[in-house]
């Protein structure tokens, strides 16, 4: 295809030229594991101390730390790593999960990854781009269920070009439906060139995620063939730096845990997040953690490396302390009984509920997997109000909020509000009255009731402790929503 073949050859032109230091040392991160790999219980406490105390510090844990933490001995020293998780998190963002849907918009792709259902050589893949009146059809049914926030999903292919992008966010941010709409757009899509990034930023595009898949490059050589765009590693390692030196606001991180060791993984994420840090004072706005899933690949895909469903709870809650301020997201590729482990006790912030990532699937309005239209399984089916049914049960505020976003609480105006451990003051409040809405327009008569008994009374009485300054407005704003209002946030 003409069109890689071009993209491949300036991508080229782009990584000879590059002005950024490799920030990935193999043999550094390798010695950092194997001196790490046994380390005692004082060594290990001291670490969950320390990580404790920089929930208000805006620190992250060093490599070191990290490592140590990674290979804690026993199950009493990871009900302790559990515990400070928790903590952390509630200390930063307080007691609140924000929830998101996946929409994937387009899943022909240039590339070949061997562990993906969207790989080139697939055939039994039905490859879709949605048409702006398909796309519409996405919305209003996402804006059914309640949806207000978004991460909207493209392959890397000419169909999907920059301008796709921009003019999907655009028609997303266009649809109304009743009292709803989509006030978040979010992005994943393939690495980009500055003048591309710029062009979507135009459309208002929320957090920008680029996947590394792995860090590790002999593994990132084998599962990306040479030849395609993806392919070239450099090109892929530094396109959030590409991405905030075209004035994006948020970047977000990942891992596809299961191509390589998960530790090794971990420990190159802190130091992506540790780069974008030293460059342009702006970490990461979130970093996931997501494991191989099936895919409808004919192929198959066989890893050494596997992550256990143990495994991937020790991650989440490791990468929660080793970057207090940053959001951590767990996604649907988990069943629930992993999900609802992980949400108890690893300190994670956001999540996607009602998932479908079928092309055209929230419309067609199936439950389960169609691995001929997706990219690969999922694991918890569960509705948006089933999801969050599960959540008020224990206590927590599901969260619809865009405030930040709206009011240019980004980028380097968000990050002191985390790292100072007072972003909490916004997210509960703005939390409390995105929940109510949701009772208003959408919840079942169980969730009503929670909510309107339990869950909204405690987080208010919070506020009043807390935060006596802002309960009374919280409360008018609430009173607006009974009357009809919208979009009320602070």
């Amino acid at each position: 295809m003409a069109w890689a073949k071009d993209r491949l050859e300036r991508v080229i032109e782009w990584e000879n030229a590059c002005e950024y230091d490799d920030f990935i040392d193999d043999s550094r991160i390798e010695s950092i594991l194997k001196a790490a790999s046994a380390p005692s219980k004082n060594e290990t406490l001291a670490v969950i101390k320390k990580a404790k105390a920089n929930a208000s510090k805006g620190a992250m844990l060093s490599p070191e730390e990290t490592a140590t933490l990674m290979n804690a001995q026993g199950d009493d020293l990871w009900e302790e790593i559990f515990s400070a998780a928790t903590f952390v998190k509630e200390e930063v963002y307080g007691n609140r999960i924000v929830l998101f849907s996946p929409l994937y918009i387009s899943n022909p792709c240039v590339n070949d990854c061997a562990y993906c259902g969207f790989r080139s050589s697939n055939k039994n893949m039905q490859k879709i781009t949605l048409k702006p009146d398909t796309l519409k059809g996405e919305i209003e049914a996402l804006l059914e269920a309640g949806q207000k926030r978004l991460i909207a999903v493209f392959g890397e292919h000419p169909k999907s070009d920059a301008e796709y992008i921009a003019n999907s966010v655009k028609t997303i941010y266009s649809v109304k439906k009743d009292k709803g709409e989509i006030r978040r757009v979010n992005i994943n899509a393939a690495p980009m060139f500055e003048e591309e990034y710029k062009r979507i930023k135009s459309e208002g595009i929320g957090t920008y995620q680029v996947f590394q898949e792995t860090y590790h490059r002999a593994t990132y050589e084998k599962v990306h063939p040479k030849g395609t765009i993806k392919g070239e590693y450099k090109w892929r390692l530094f396109a959030l730096h590409r991405a905030l030196k075209a004035g994006l606001d948020d970047v977000a991180i990942g891992t596809l845990f299961g191509l390589y060791d998960w530790r090794y993984e971990v420990l190159a994420m802190l130091y992506h997040a540790m780069d974008l840090e030293r460059v342009f004072g702006v970490g990461p706005h979130t970093i996931s953690f997501p494991r191989i899933k099936p895919t409808s690949n004919s192929d198959g895909f066989q890893s050494p490396y596997a992550v256990s469903d143990k495994e991937i709870v020790k991650i989440a809650a490791v990468i929660r302390l080793m970057c207090p301020f940053t959001g951590t997201i767990l996604t649907a590729r988990e069943d629930p009984n992993v999900r609802d482990e992980i949400l108890q006790k690893c300190g994670v912030s956001q999540t996607d509920a009602g998932t479908n990532i079928g092309i055209g699937g929230y419309s067609e309005n199936k439950d389960g997997n169609n691995l001929k239209k997706q990219q690969f399984s999922i694991g918890d089916h569960r509705s948006i109000d089933t999801f969050i049914l599960s959540l008020v049960k224990e206590g927590k505020l599901p969260s619809f909020c865009t405030s930040c976003y709206r009011e240019g609480r980004t980028g380097c105006s968000f990050m002191p509000l985390a790292k100072g451990a007072t972003i909490k003051y916004l997210c509960i409040p703005n939390g409390i009255l995105t929940f109510k809405e949701y009772i208003r327009d959408y919840a079942s008569s169980e969730v009503k009731s929670i909510g309107e008994k339990t869950i909204i009374p405690k987080y208010l009485n919070m506020l009043r402790e807390n935060l006596p300054q802002v309960v009374g407005t919280v409360e008018r704003m609430i009173d607006g929503l009974e009357r009809g209002e919208s979009d009320c946030h602070i």
